[in-house]
C-alpha cells in the first residue's frame, strides 16, 4: 500500500514564520510538522510514500526526510508541484508519480 503527503501551500496565515520556510517543516512541540503524517502512515503500516510539495522549501523537505529510511520507509518519493494548482492537481502528481 502506498500514502501520499501533500506539503504545498503558501502557508500566509502562519506570516511572518512562513516568509522563509515551508509550513510543515515548522516544529510542532518537539519534531516538523511534516513527521506527523508520515509517522501516521507509518504506524497504518504504509511503506511507500510519495510527498508533493512546492515553493522554494521543497529542497529542505530532502535534506530533511532523505529517503525515509529513519521512519522505517521502504521507499520516499518526491514531486513538485509548480504554482498554486490546489488539491487535485497534487493528487494528479502523486497518481502519475505511484503509477495508479
Amino acid at each position: 500500500m502506498k500514502g501520499v503527503v501533500l506539503a504545498g501551500g503558501l502557508g500566509s496565515r502562519l506570516l511572518p514564520l512562513t516568509k522563509v520556510t515551508n509550513k510543515h517543516l515548522l516544529p510542532v512541540y518537539d519534531k516538523p510538522m511534516i513527521y506527523y503524517p508520515i509517522q501516521t502512515l507509518v504506524n497504518a503500516g504504509i511503506t511507500e510514500v510519495m510527498l508533493v510539495t512546492g515553493g522554494n522549501s521543497a529542497g529542505d523537505f530532502l535534506k530533511l526526510l532523505g529517503n525515509g529510511r529513519d521512519f522505517g520507509l521502504k521507499h520516499l518519493s518526491y514531486t513538485y508541484q509548480q504554482g498554486e494548482g490546489g488539491i487535485a492537481d497534487a493528487l494528479r502528481l502523486a497518481e502519475r508519480g505511484i503509477g495508479c
